[in-house]
């Protein structure tokens, strides 16, 4: 136990000291202004991208600060889609007390992280063994990608730490489908409910958890194999459809006329119902359909359809090379093995689904859109403790001793990446310094790193830079002193892409701050991208974090 709080203690100091000097990334904004908006009035209506859960809870402590003024006076509060400009007059206009509001909001995130931390711990007993509980804690903790979302204010550890607790309450319930327990099947309505309120996309999980109902690995299947799977099926709808109460409730018990926008739905509009605004965002998650919202990119490659491998291979590119040894490893032996194989396939078939459900999109935009496939690989990888493996000890490196060496690797790699986890990249493809050649928005860059860029400025006697920002932080807030030059995320940046301030082929003597995702000039078809080709073609003097690149031009 001294070990498990030790690892909880250097944690939270890693979490809480690297978000302070994060400026607010791309959607944060976004999520603060819309939370703590539901929770001042209880209208959803800006709740149309994502569910309200998340947000509510990660503005919570911003009802310690009862001063903070919401721009309901503004016309964006009654658009359709006015969340954008309505976070942004919250954030940097209304308000002057912005990284009070962020810390806070980020606060529960790291609280959320946490609680998936302790699930894992608990569901590794469980599954491998009392011996497997410490590692997974520790692998949940210090996985650099779970670091780097578990710190921010957006529902990505939010939709994890649901649908995770919900495929593992499952797993229970399965075991006894001839005698289930009615108490753990309203557990799973609640927790499927909480899911489906945290983030649209735990809507997918629905494929995940049918295609895990089939699986004839529970303890009563042989020889009632279609009887069981049916008897399975029937409690996942059953709960499928109490959650659906949950989800009203995440909404207040929103009641009110649809206002969808495709032909086909228009004539439900005269109608009136339950929570309007989720079955519109569901709307709008399906007339996106098979394309993204902007440019895929993939070392140094672009799409607007994306790519099937994407994830996959962000998924490579961005684990750890000792985790990735270790989930090699740990998916051989536990399937081999008679006796863990069945924990081992339900495991695996888990991420395996989730990730053959997301790489039918194109949304290419970041890694963390797969991120709730995570725990069921690193569950997977605790399962080297098992004590079914034991037999295996005689070999130089047995699986527990592999599992301690790898685990022991995450901490040093947490603590040598510290504080910018959300632009790490393994050694394999150049580490965190090449990575915004593999991968950009957010995966490395998210705007998270102008506060630095001010403390870099300083710290070099730079009094004024050409600033390619790629964000939504207002770099005035922060006092620096800058020419725009073409970015993405504010309109004053975005608009210089065709009234370029510079010229492209020899830009003018001075310091350049080029945002990584900035440098591939996101707004521009491929056959337009000649703005920062000059720089793309160099490496940079500096960095600041590996989200903003320092060029010195004579």
């Amino acid at each position: 136990m001294l070990l498990a709080a030790g690892a909880i203690l250097l944690f939270f100091f890693l979490a809480l000291d690297s978000l302070v000097d994060d400026s607010p990334t791309m959607d944060e904004q976004n999520h603060i202004a819309r939370g703590l908006a539901f929770l001042r009035t209880g209208d959803p209506r800006l709740s149309l991208e994502h569910p309200p859960l998340i947000n509510s809870i990660s503005a919570l402590p911003l009802l310690t600060m009862p001063q903070l003024r919401l721009p309901f006076d503004h016309p964006s509060w009654e658009r359709r889609e006015g969340w954008y400009e309505f976070a942004d007059l919250f954030l940097w206009q209304y308000n002057h007390d912005t990284n009070r509001i962020v810390f806070l909001a980020r606060y529960p995130i790291v609280i959320l992280t946490l609680m998936l931390a302790l699930a894992a711990f608990r569901f590794a007993g469980r599954l491998w063994g009392r011996a497997a509980a410490l590692p997974a804690l520790v692998l949940f903790l210090f996985e650099p990608n779970i670091m780097a979302h578990g710190r921010y204010s957006t529902t990505d550890i939010g939709v994890t730490l649901f649908t995770f607790l919900t495929t593992m309450v499952l797993w229970r319930l399965w075991h006894r489908p001839a005698s289930p327990s009615w108490r753990t099947w309203a557990l799973v309505s609640v927790l499927m409910g909480l899911s489906f309120a945290s983030k649209l996309s735990a809507l997918g999980f629905v494929f995940v958890w049918s295609i895990l109902a089939l699986l004839p690995i529970y303890d009563d299947s042989e020889g009632r194999y279609f009887r069981s799977s049916l008897r399975r099926l029937a409690m996942l709808a059953a709960a499928g459809m109490a959650s659906l109460l949950i989800v009203w409730a995440s909404f207040a018990f929103q009641w009110g006329q649809f206002g969808f926008v495709s032909d086909p739905l228009v004539p439900f509009n005269g109608w009136r119902g339950p929570m309007p605004t989720f079955w519109a965002g569901l709307e709008q998650i399906a007339m996106l359909g098979g394309s993204g919202r902007s440019l895929a990119f993939l070392f140094g490659r672009f799409s607007e359809t994306g790519w099937t491998l994407y994830f996959p291979t962000a998924f490579v590119v961005k684990t750890p090379i000792p985790l990735l040894i270790m989930i090699l490893v740990a998916g051989f032996v536990l399937i081999i093995q008679r006796t863990t194989r069945k924990r081992a396939i339900f495991l695996t078939l888990a991420a395996i689904a989730f990730y053959a459900l997301a790489m039918q999109g194109a949304l290419n935009i970041g890694y963390r859109h797969v991120l709730p496939a995570l725990p069921y690989i690193l569950l997977l990888v605790s399962g080297l403790a098992a004590p079914e493996l034991r037999t295996m000890s005689r070999i130089s490196l047995s699986p527990r001793k592999l599992l301690a060496v790898g685990s022991g690797c995450l901490i040093i790699i947490a603590l040598w990446v510290h504080p910018h986890y959300l632009g790490y990249f393994n050694l394999a493809v150049g580490g965190p310094a090449n990575g915004y050649r593999v991968l950009t928005d957010s995966n490395v860059d998210w705007g998270q790193d102008l506060i630095r860029l001010k403390q870099w400025m300083t710290a070099n006697d730079v009094e004024r830079v050409e600033l390619g920002w790629f964000g939504t932080a207002d770099p005035d807030y922060y006092g620096i002193s800058y020419n725009p030059m073409p970015g993405l995320g504010r309109d004053k940046f975005f608009r210089l892409w065709w009234e370029l301030p510079f010229d492209p082929a020899r830009p003018h003597p001075g310091i350049y701050a080029i945002s990584a995702s900035s440098l591939w000039e996101p707004p521009l078809r491929v056959e337009e991208k000649q703005v920062y080709a000059w720089f793309r073609d160099r490496e940079p003097d500096d960095r600041v974090g590996n989200s903003i690149l320092i060029y010195r031009v004579q």
